[in-house]
């Protein structure tokens, strides 16, 4: 019995520790008296306020996280939520002041600083205070070397502002904290951003410099297409077409569901260079390996009524329609290539059947996170700003071309 007193006592000892402790974290002594800092996180108000929030209704929100505000006014987690409604709402002034604000507290830790720095470098960045939010946004770095979030939203200004090299040695710092899983987003992010250098390096005729930027881009990502595209425009440039031949048949390889946007340039290439049956080979290879290549065929059907077919390039476009009645693109050609055969009434009514319930639209490219949709082959969303998501729309085979799905 004796022998247990030490282990007792000191057990004694460590739970009234705890319970000191636990105290001196939730009371504090202002003017003479105790306060719950819990208080506010407790009340009616903090517990509707977070509802309302989830509810996206932002004017109850504010409303009642500043009834909660006003029971605590160091309850610095509801102000900081609270600051950030009012950028939310479109109230940067007022986001601005409340943060500005918690950052005048003396008590604040290294991390919370660091994060009402970062609140307050975003109302800048919504305010549209450039060097503000990128002076802020380092400032956060600096007490927080390890803060994605900082580092996300200073890539974003870089990007913003079109500075391509900044950007990048941000993504870079980024991806050395991101997870395994998250190593091929960032590869695809690094690629787009070695492609825009790349593409100033272009337009200042540093043609050495872009072609290790393109080639860069594709080691990251494969399927970096515009790095292809613009590598291939680089040994254009250079006077090198056998090259540049090699770099778009390459792409059409690696990624053939986006050959399409090689096509203008394989088929100026093949006639420049006075051998256009090989653009004729490569779209009836793509056609066969791919019977639903609509855009194949419309690249072929375009490049045949140019030379003087338009009955074999209306015959594709009509194989194109069954695949794809919306897209316009197609019955443009369609009608180009009706007028060269004067409308003859027999292929008019063919046409008519197959368009019976066809709509028209020129937004061939879809976000697969929130179905924004685009007439251009994107690298961001610019609506919900989540990368590699675009893809083309892809429209079911159908057996009654009147009934095609989108």
């Amino acid at each position: 019995m004796t022998a247990s007193l030490p282990m007792l006592a000191t057990l004694i000892a460590l739970l009234a520790g705890l319970a000191v402790g636990k105290a001196w974290e939730r009371y504090k002594l202002r003017d003479g008296k105790w306060i719950d800092r819990r208080r506010a996180r407790q009340s009616p108000h903090y517990i509707l306020g977070l509802n309302f929030l989830v509810a996206n209704q932002i004017d109850l929100a504010i409303e009642e996280l500043s009834k909660a505000a006003g029971l605590d006014a160091d309850a610095l987690e509801v102000h900081m939520i609270l600051g950030n409604l009012y950028r939310e709402k479109g109230q940067v002034g007022k986001a601005i002041t409340v943060h500005q604000s918690l950052l005048q507290r003396p008590s604040l830790s290294r991390l919370e600083h660091a994060y009402v720095l970062l609140c307050l470098g975003l109302d800048y960045k919504r305010g549209g205070f450039v060097d503000r939010a990128l002076e802020t946004f380092n400032e956060v770095l600096r007490l927080d070397p390890k803060n994605e979030y900082a580092l996300v939203n200073l890539q974003k200004l870089h990007e913003e502002q079109h500075q391509w090299s900044d950007a990048y040695d941000t993504r870079k710092r980024l991806s050395k904290l991101a997870d395994v899983d998250e190593r091929p987003q960032n590869q695809a992010i690094l690629a787009f951003l070695e492609n825009e250098i790349g593409l100033e390096a272009m337009r200042r005729e540093d043609y050495a410099e872009a072609i290790r930027r393109f080639d860069g881009a594709i080691d990251l990502d494969a399927r970096a297409v515009p790095a292809y595209l613009n590598l291939g425009d680089v040994r254009v440039a250079q006077g090198n077409d056998k090259e540049a031949d090699a770099i778009w048949q390459k792409l059409i390889d690696v990624a053939p569901d986006r050959a399409y946007l090689a096509f203008d340039r394989l088929e100026a290439l093949a006639i420049r260079t006075g051998s256009p049956e090989r653009f004729t080979r490569l779209c009836r290879r793509l056609i066969d390996d791919n019977p639903q290549d609509w855009r194949a065929r419309l690249a072929l059907s375009r490049h045949l009524a140019a030379s003087g077919r338009p009955r074999d390039a209306l015959d594709l476009l009509f194989a194109a329609l069954v695949q794809n009645p919306h897209a316009l693109g197609i019955h443009q050609a369609i009608w180009r290539a009706l007028g060269q055969l004067r409308h003859e009434p027999t292929l008019v009514d063919r046409y008519s059947e197959l368009t019976r319930h066809a709509v028209f639209y020129l937004d061939p490219h879809v976000c697969m996170r929130c179905r924004y949709r685009s007439t251009e082959l994107l690298w961001q969303c610019p609506h919900c700003h989540d990368w590699n998501t675009f893809v083309e729309e892809r429209i079911a085979p159908a057996q009654d071309t009147a009934e095609v799905e989108v």
